[in-house]
């Protein structure tokens, strides 16, 4: 039997009166005095270097000093045409996004990850044929940067994607949650279930092993560690829709819990650690015609509580969060819900 998670008793439950009232006041204040940047950089949001085509459904990273961009759905008119191979970074020198080695096929979602001082990708779908455009993978690429070229990484033990894969602060690489088939057809969307499977990997010749499961079986949510801890937020199910549910793993004791939920339900978000807070971004929804959330929001993990920040200036979902040199870059994504209005766009956010 699992474990059972923890109760997750806060600061926020278990202070009360004038100790709270001053907790309250401690973190309304905390984000500018933590998170200021230098002098003469201008907070909030501004324009970045755009992407070299339209993409979305991506899990970038930063890695050696740089994004990294590899697979996703390239579209055509704001409409997706299909996976790509195609792998580019971008560092702070002024010379935009460049081309690096392609990963070895055509691949949407995969998951990218810095681990061991390596480029790693993991999972996602292949489209073999047209109508089978949702073939869920359980293999991975490690990046040979010597000779620029991917080679094999430890399988997954099952076909995943739209999962959360980050690295806690013991240096074991974590995937959690996600997508997996639910039986033996793996071709469609349909195919596949929601989960709440938890594997880690400690040695880069594998294999994964399983450690505690989520608490929340869901797809297309997003996370990053904070003071070693992993946390997952928002993200959505086949039965439930979007859900606000946040939840911590702990490392030393192999149990989740859980935490502050978001003040809003949001699904195919991006998120990103900053200054040891969580932000979240974006994300759809296809009740009342379908959208795009707009809102942005911070969570402090000393006072257990989400903030609101300033609005994204153009709202997606199914874009990438990466925190590097100082701030979050919102990489790519749609500006519509599902596969509509696929864009180039990179945007940025200092806290």
């Amino acid at each position: 039997m699992p474990p059972k998670p923890l109760s997750g008793i806060t600061r926020r439950t278990a202070v009360s009166g004038l100790g709270a009232g001053l907790l309250a006041a401690a973190c309304k204040a905390a984000p500018d005095a933590a998170n200021s940047p230098g002098a003469g950089i201008q907070k909030g949001w501004s324009m970045g270097d755009p992407l070299p085509f339209p993409v979305q459904e991506i899990y970038p990273c930063a890695h050696d000093g740089a994004l990294h961009l590899a697979g996703g759905f390239v579209a055509a008119d704001g409409q997706i045409t299909g996976p790509t191979d195609a792998h580019h970074l971008w560092r702070p020198d002024g010379k935009g996004w460049r081309v690096s080695a392609p990963l070895p096929a055509d691949r949407h979602h995969p998951h990218l990850i810095s681990w061991r001082g390596q480029l790693w990708a993991f999972g996602g779908f292949e489209s073999p044929v047209p109508d089978a455009i949702w073939s869920m993978q359980s293999s991975g690429w490690v990046l040979d940067a010597a000779r620029g070229n991917w080679a094999p990484a430890p399988a997954l033990p099952v076909p995943c994607a739209e999962a959360v894969m980050l690295v806690d602060g013991t240096g074991l690489l974590h995937l959690a949650g996600g997508r997996s088939p639910a039986g033996r057809a793996n071709a469609s969307w349909q195919d596949q279930a929601d989960q709440t499977h938890h594997f880690v990997l400690d040695d880069p010749a594998g294999p994964w092993r399983p450690a505690a499961p989520c608490i929340t079986a869901r797809n297309s949510a997003a996370g990053a560690v904070l003071d070693g801890q992993l946390h997952i937020a928002g993200g959505r199910s086949v039965a439930g829709g979007n859900t606000p549910a946040h939840e911590v793993y702990e490392a030393t004791e192999d149990r989740w819990r859980t935490a502050a939920p978001m003040p809003q339900a949001q699904g195919g978000l991006a998120a990103a650690e900053h200054g040891g807070r969580l932000y979240a971004f974006g994300g759809e929804f296809f009740d009342n015609g379908g959208g795009v959330y707009s809102e942005a929001w911070a969570y402090d993990p000393a006072c257990d509580a989400w903030t609101a920040i300033e609005p994204m200036p153009h709202p997606r979902h199914g874009l990438g969060a990466v925190t590097l040199d100082g701030a979050i870059h919102l990489i790519g994504g749609a500006l519509k819900a599902s596969g509509v209005d696929t864009s180039a766009l990179v945007e940025i956010y200092r806290p």
